[in-house]
């Protein structure tokens, strides 16, 4: 069996990549990271820290003209600023849809590229770390359970049944997910989860938030603020 992991230089899919090559065996797991157009470099730097770190194959493209036309508040193009509070906050006054840091549609073009990029590799299986926390409310919808199944049977499908996603986090929460990674001593150290680029995480947005209370249910210190 080989994988192809989602890699975007966060908790989450460095988690699914540790796990992956647990699984696995280093040879036989490759990671992909996407550039959409975000506001800075910092995930793209984490992410190639990863792969080093596991000594694997790390693919990066740039798909972010697919992007072009998003006001998304995390795209470099936005007049958008980016939330200084928790998702759960900004739910209160999205009228039921997706926070303003959702980009659009931009896991299921993800793992649509994965795929095609995954069959050209000989990969049977796609990694990415979606979690329950992130699709709670429709913050991000397409890290829900529905769509991960949905986006499976499509590409198990499309693939004339080689290939299949798993999203081994979707039913869990980001306290899991850094219990899980913690066990598989996962280098957290090397990791960027905050949507600003600047040289320390701002620990004001949505995801600096999230990623602080969840190593704080588990006990320790983020190694990121260390």
């Amino acid at each position: 069996m080989k994988a192809l992991v989602l890699s975007s230089g966060g908790v989450d899919s460095t988690t699914c990549l540790g796990l992956a090559i647990e699984k696995y065996g280093k040879e036989n797991v490759i990671a992909l990271a996407i550039t959409y157009g975000q506001k800075h470099t910092k995930e793209i730097e984490a992410a190639k820290a990863v792969a080093d770190y596991y000594d694997i194959e790390m693919l990066h493209f740039d798909l972010s003209t697919i992007f072009q036309y998003s006001d998304c508040s995390l795209l470099s193009h936005s007049s958008q600023e980016i939330p200084e509070e928790s998702y759960s906050e900004q739910l209160k006054h999205s009228d039921g849809k997706p926070v303003s840091t959702y980009v659009p549609f931009r896991n299921g073009l993800f793992l649509s590229c994965a795929a095609s990029i995954a069959l050209s590799k000989n990969c049977d299986v796609i990694y990415y770390g979606a979690h329950s926390d992130d699709s709670a409310g429709n913050a991000y919808p397409d890290c829900s359970d529905a769509f991960q199944n949905a986006m499976n049977q499509a590409i198990y499908e499309g693939s004339g049944h080689q290939l299949k996603i798993e999203a081994p986090f979707v039913n869990l929460t980001k306290a899991d997910v850094v219990r899980t990674g913690l066990d598989l001593h996962v280098p957290y150290e090397l990791t960027w989860s905050c949507y600003e680029g600047k040289e320390k995480p701002c620990g004001h947005c949505g995801t600096c938030i999230d990623r602080q209370k969840a190593f704080e249910q588990n006990g320790v210190t983020d190694p990121a603020l260390a």
